[in-house]
């Protein structure tokens, strides 16, 4: 589904991804993985359209869309929650859901996606009239997540989804996670919570220093001593 092949992303001089490749296949879970800094933001923003590539090429359903721009991203069929969550936090629930339907195609769909991501967050119903910033950080994340699926994706990028929730949020925010993917959506999960991140993916990569230093399931990963030790956290 997504193809990326010797991927190099700057900013300015500073290199920060060095001749990265990866795929996610079609229904695939995947994640990436590894420490601060290793350039794992960087990544998931560049496939999402968000950062230009210096060389390289990303290649989507067979259609290459290196350069092609940003909101071009989005009507391919890449959906991108960032870090941060960056919601409309004076703006309703419903309002900042709305925002991920605006393409043609997911608008004419809205009523019947929005049903859907309520059942998949059942609490951001009594929500939906509320500001947004008047939620806890895990409801903003849900919507969040729902904002953008709200875009019908085949595609979801996540970017480090648990941060600063609890565990209890955290794990329920991982169900769900999964729940969209066999729903048929496609997922890329960048998260630094190892742990959770291994035990919904099919596949991993660990990223360090702006390059890619392994690949493969994650019981393969960490069944390697000196993987685990040095970018698992194991």
């Amino acid at each position: 589904m997504l193809e990326v092949h010797a991927l190099e992303v700057a900013y300015g001089a500073a290199r920060a991804l060095w001749g990265v490749s990866l795929s996610v296949r079609a229904r695939e879970l995947l994640c990436v993985v590894g420490p601060n800094g290793a350039g794992k933001t960087t990544l998931i923003n560049t496939l999402a359209g968000m950062l230009r590539a210096r060389s390289g090429r990303i290649a989507f359903e067979g259609r290459d869309i290196t350069r092609l721009a940003p909101h071009r991203f989005c009507e391919a069929g890449i959906a991108l929650v960032p870090e941060g969550r960056r919601l409309f936090t004076g703006m309703s629930v419903r309002e900042n859901l709305e925002l991920g339907s605006y393409l043609p195609g997911p608008k004419a769909r809205r009523r019947e996606t929005l049903a859907q991501v309520l059942e998949l967050f059942p609490v951001l119903r009594e929500k939906l009239a509320s500001p947004a910033g008047e939620l806890s950080g895990g409801q903003q994340q849900m919507v969040a997540i729902a904002r953008a699926l709200m875009a019908r994706p085949r595609l979801l990028l996540l970017d480090e989804p648990s941060l600063g929730l609890s565990p209890l949020i955290v794990h329920d925010l991982f169900a769900a996670i999964r729940r969209i993917n066999a729903g048929g959506v496609s997922v890329l999960l960048v998260e630094q919570n190892v742990a959770m991140a291994m035990e919904v993916s099919q596949r991993a990569y660990v990223l360090e220093e702006g390059r890619m230093v392994a690949e493969g399931t994650p019981q393969a990963l960490l069944a390697q001593p000196e993987i685990a030790r040095a970018y698992l956290g194991v």
